[in-house]
């Protein structure tokens, strides 16, 4: 299905798909099907009504602008929902059509269909968070000795290796992907307590019914009715919002090193991708920016959704009933971004040679903690700091290697030799346990053995 004009940049085609009209109504139909299935078994309605129920169960039967219509009325989709699977089974069994939705309620068919949808979501989004997890390990793993600018307030620091900061995206997004696999499980339980939450109208069958409906649509069985308990949606909603961040870190990171005087990365390229439609020359960060205006929607989608998670007594007013587009429009986020930066790190280009141009284009300047360390051993850590200081002040006046601007100060070749400082300015030379890092961040794959 596409995606709505609207939604072009919030959504991908299988997410659009997945939560379309036809696809809401599927679920809720699986809802209703499972559940007089399950009674029919137990005995609490006929069996003959069960298969009725299933066979009108077709959503191309439903008129879904006459639900949407009538849902502003009712408060919720459901009730008119029901209401028309009600119309459609008498229209072959009047008889049984008073048997659809027995002993649910509203919110039961409701909460339970999000959920089915959000199995569906589960795969989706794993899929191309996998993606990027493989993609970075193989971009770590060469790049591993790559050496480039480390970057604090957006000024040069000391080097790091492109392999260090690729192992830290990947880390990252790996403990995002298992804080939502764990949010998945948890919320992946049936939503079914009838009036109350008490299954009343279905006597001592209530339980039965309850644990047959959770294995019909495999789905798990909770310890009981939540429907004015959202924690788990909750928990869900801030794991999306905690991946799609971490998500837009990465894309962050990359459209900056995408600069054209900084020139260390490029997104791939194709003839539809990346162009202005008044500047032929340019390469923009497409997938950067989608994955970027996905985590920027974050913030405001998870506030929405924590406020309305206090809900009142036994059925909220309002809270509950603004959930849905918030949802949705949360787990279309997380996936539209998961998609985008899957994109972006399988054909992502490492221009290696720029990464130590621009390492070189500082003068040696970045290597002024290097030189106070190396320094105060001899003349204290003050004396040190105002040498190097002073040094690296006069190497950028006047456009010359900070070591060279060392080698005049007589304190400093008292302590150190030419050797010494010629090789001031080798980035290897100063890595710390950068590799140590790097590793340790890939061990941790799953899948990845790890190092004895």
């Amino acid at each position: 299905m596409p995606v709505r004009l609207i939604d072009s940049l919030a959504s991908t085609e299988p997410l659009a798909e997945l939560f379309s009209d036809n696809s809401i109504l599927r679920a809720m139909l699986a809802f209703e099907v499972a559940l007089a299935r399950v009674e029919a078994r137990l005995g609490v309605i006929p069996r003959a009504a069960a298969e009725t129920i299933a066979t009108a169960a077709d959503s191309g039967r439903f008129d879904t602008a006459e639900l949407s219509r009538k849902a502003l009325r009712a408060g919720t989709p459901s009730i008119s929902f029901v209401k028309m699977l009600r119309q459609i089974v008498a229209a072959t069994d009047e008889t049984a059509a008073g048997f659809a939705h027995w002993g649910a309620t509203s919110q039961d068919v409701s909460d339970t269909a999000l959920v089915i949808l959000l199995k569906r979501v589960q795969p989706l989004i794993e899929a191309d968070l996998a993606r990027i997890e493989q993609a970075l390990h193989t971009l770590s793993e060469k790049h591993s000795n790559t050496v480039m600018l480390g970057r604090t307030l957006l000024q040069a620091a000391p080097p790091i290796t492109f392999g260090l900061k690729a192992a830290g995206w990947l880390a990252a997004i790996r403990r995002g992907r298992e804080r939502l696999s764990r949010a998945f499980a948890e919320v992946l339980v049936i939503q079914f307590g009838g009036a109350v939450g008490t299954l009343a109208a279905l006597g001592e069958e209530g339980m039965n019914v309850a644990q047959e409906l959770a294995v019909e649509l495999g789905l798990g069985l909770p310890d009981a009715p939540w429907h004015t308990h959202r924690d788990r949606l909750a928990a869900l909603v801030c794991a999306s919002a905690i991946v799609t961040g971490s998500l837009g870190k990465v894309a962050r990171d990359i459209s900056l090193l995408m600069q054209n005087e900084v020139g260390e990365l490029t997104e791939p390229q194709s003839e539809d991708r990346g162009g202005s439609s008044t500047m032929p020359h340019k390469r923009n960060p497409i997938g950067c920016t989608v994955a970027l205006a996905a985590a920027n929607r974050m913030p405001g989608l998870v506030a929405s959704y924590l406020s309305a998670i206090l809900q009142e007594h036994e059925r909220a007013v309002g809270a509950w009933q603004s959930e849905w587009p918030t949802v949705v429009a949360v787990m279309q986020a997380t996936g539209v971004a998961a998609a985008s930066v899957a994109e972006i790190s399988e054909g992502l280009t490492v221009d290696a040679d720029r990464m130590r141009k621009n390492l070189s284009a500082t003068n040696g300047t970045i290597y002024a903690e290097k030189a106070t360390i190396l320094l105060s051993g001899r003349l204290g850590r003050d004396q040190a700091n105002r040498l190097v200081e002073r040094a690296a002040k006069q190497a950028v006046v006047k456009n010359r290697q900070l070591a060279d601007m060392l080698g005049e100060i007589p304190e400093v070749v008292r302590c150190l030799d030419t050797q010494t400082l010629e090789r001031l300015s080798l980035p290897e030379d100063y890595l710390g346990s950068a590799e140590i890092f790097r590793q340790r961040l890939l061990q941790n794959r799953p899948g990845i053995p790890k190092k004895d």
